[in-house]
């Protein structure tokens, strides 16, 4: 069984939750400290956030996303109406992950410059000629990174998601082609590269986007 997962809570009695997951080195603290706890209140946002704490063991091994499942996910899906599951950087990644393994058991996607995997995964999927024809082989699908860019190549039309990044992100390209397999009203290019001051600027843009209302 998986150790618990420590988490952050910003509950604000609503009857939505966002599940954020942390990028490489990050902590749930960091999104506190940079003011995403703070801007929902600001806009009195009925919206309750959960920033989770996952060790980089836990993610390479193939853990962490049973046990967000499991210990967060599912529970969660008691007490609320909507489950969004969002993240920055490889916390992205892991979001779209989640959610290509576990078709339905979220609402909706919040991808703050989602790192676009491994180069082995996405040199494979360009050699193959791009996404759209590309094939995944078995051996692939062994791996969570093509099963996240199988769902990607044709995610539900209905499915509500935000896609973001800076422009200067070094990972720019990669991040271009994730957001082109949504519909363009949930793209979203802001000044700023892979950090703090772009996601700010994301993150005031996905609460302004009318997906939770106030």
């Amino acid at each position: 069984m998986s150790a618990a997962l420590r988490t952050l809570r910003h509950q604000r009695g609503a009857d939505s939750l966002l599940v954020l997951l942390p990028g490489a080195y990050m902590m749930p603290e960091h999104y506190a400290e940079n003011g995403f706890f703070t801007a929902v209140d600001q806009r009195d946002l009925k919206l309750d956030l959960l920033a989770v704490d996952l060790g980089l063991d836990a993610i390479s091994s193939g853990d962490a996303i049973p046990a967000i499942v499991d210990q967060i996910i599912r529970p969660a899906r008691a007490d609320y109406a909507r489950v969004w599951l969002g993240g920055i950087s490889l916390g992205g990644l892991l979001s779209l992950c989640l959610n290509a393994d576990h078709p339905g058991v979220v609402d909706g996607l919040c991808l703050l410059a989602p790192y676009p995997g491994s180069r082995l995964t996405t040199n494979a999927i360009n050699r193959a000629g791009g996404l759209d024809v590309w094939q995944p082989t078995a051996e692939e699908l062994s791996d969570a990174e093509y099963r996240a860019y199988r769902w990607l190549k044709a995610p539900p039309a209905d499915f509500p998601a935000f896609v973001g990044h800076g422009a200067e992100d070094r990972f720019a390209e990669g991040m271009n082609g994730i957001a082109a397999r949504f519909p363009a009203t949930a793209r979203h290019i802001v000044p700023g590269g892979h950090d703090w001051p772009a996601w700010q600027i994301l993150w005031e843009h996905f609460l302004d986007s009318g997906l939770f209302t106030a």
